[in-house]
């Protein structure tokens, strides 16, 4: 079992970095969904329609996966492709503003990911991890795997 990695430091967010006053940049973070987003929902509703029932942001559970199905041990979650750094290491070298903030703070995301990936399926859990983007193009691959996933959990039940 790998051991868990010492946490990332995220430093402080620099106001003099920004480009925006604080209003405006309150304005704008608060117009991003962290739940309920165009994805997320497609899936959800795709997996009801399949007959899977589910609870969303499941806050018992390492990471507070998006929908977990209790039943199967099967959870699920939705990232962003910036917040969770997609191909950071094409993206990182383009942060431009305040690279003293984001950098570790996406950093520091992706390593929360890796740990709650590790806990849940150290805890017998499937975990599935999609991006935004791939669930959007390729939805049909995606749901897919989760519900190959789901059959094989319940014939082994």
């Amino acid at each position: 079992m790998p051991e868990k990695e010492k946490p990332i430091k995220v430093p402080a967010f620099s106001e003099a970095q920004s480009r925006y006053t604080p209003e405006s940049r309150s304005r704008l973070m608060r117009k991003i969904r962290s739940r309920d987003t165009q994805p997320e929902l497609m899936l959800r509703r795709a997996l009801w329609q399949l007959g899977y029932r589910y609870r969303k942001d499941v806050r018992d559970l390492p990471g507070r996966p998006d929908i977990a199905i209790k039943k199967y041990k099967v959870a699920i979650f939705v990232d962003g492709e910036f917040w969770h750094g997609y191909n950071w290491p094409e993206k990182k070298p383009r942060i431009q503003r305040n690279r003293e903030y984001w950098i570790p703070k996406i950093e520091r995301n992706m390593q929360r990911d890796r740990d709650n990936t590790m806990a849940l399926q150290e805890m017998g859990w499937t975990v599935f991890r999609f991006w935004e983007h791939k669930l959007k193009k390729d939805f049909d691959t995606c749901l897919g795997a989760v519900t190959e996933a789901l059959e094989k959990r319940k014939r082994a039940k």
